[in-house]
């Protein structure tokens, strides 16, 4: 993938100096990144750093105490998450995200509850996307293997029809070849012109997949930069890529 150098002119995502706490517990600290429309970028960082709390802040999840967010021109900071849906903004949570009790069906319909319109044409290309997920349809999400309910989480966030899908931990808990699908799934999607935000255990998958990426500690961005250049430094390999 053709990485860039440098955060983008426009990005069609930007957090400013973001700080995030739970009770006594600061989760964020002034954390900036930013996301070019055509983009890829990757979260890297231990359990705990803070990957999960921005993503959800994003959203609308959480409401900073200081600091920004804006989605495409528009400050989005105190804007609620069911809003920011509708405007665009998709989250693949990790290691959750269906219903286990409903069909296949019905969670992806979940997906397109504020436009259930142009849900349809909506499912067709979920269903491209995912032919297993047509095949099974009419079944309870319960049923599917590890790699399926991944698929289904991430069709059900397509269902919204988002710019910018933030996707958290795709790899967790699943066989190297169904990594290896999840990840190409993601660079299709990112071809057809999604935005992606991706938090990852596997940072040399997370690397080779991504334009740029950014390293949390602690809830700080302590490096950011081009992935193949993440992917040199003999920091991030000793700390993330095992080499």
């Amino acid at each position: 993938m053709g990485a860039s150098n440098t955060a983008p002119d426009r990005p069609i995502l930007a957090v400013d100096g973001l700080s995030v706490s739970y009770g006594h517990v600061q989760a964020l600290r002034n954390a900036s990144i930013t996301i070019g429309s055509g983009e890829i970028v990757v979260l890297l960082g231990a359990n705990g750093a803070g990957k999960t709390t921005l993503m959800e802040s994003i959203l609308g999840i959480h409401t900073p105490h200081s600091g920004s967010i804006s989605f495409d021109g528009t400050d989005i900071t105190r804007v609620p998450a069911d809003r920011n849906v509708r405007s665009g903004i998709s989250l693949v949570p990790e290691g959750r995200g269906i219903f286990s009790s409903m069909t296949v069906l019905d969670n992806l319909l979940l997906g397109a509850h504020h436009n259930l319109q142009e849900s349809p044409a909506r499912l067709d290309r979920v269903f491209h996307w995912f032919p297993v997920l047509r095949e099974r349809q009419q079944q309870m999400a319960g049923t599917l293997s590890g790699g399926e309910r991944r698929m289904l989480a991430i069709g059900r966030a397509l269902m919204s029809r988002p710019r910018l899908i933030l996707i958290d931990e795709p790899s967790i808990g699943l066989a190297p070849k169904i990594v290896n699908d999840i990840f190409a799934i993601i660079a299709d999607l990112n071809a057809e012109g999604y935005a992606i935000l991706l938090s990852e255990q596997n940072a040399y998958k997370a690397l080779k997949t991504s334009n740029r990426g950014y390293v949390l500690e602690t809830g700080r961005v302590v490096l950011e930069g081009a992935s193949a250049e993440l992917l040199d430094d003999p920091g991030i390999k000793a700390a993330y890529v095992g080499a």
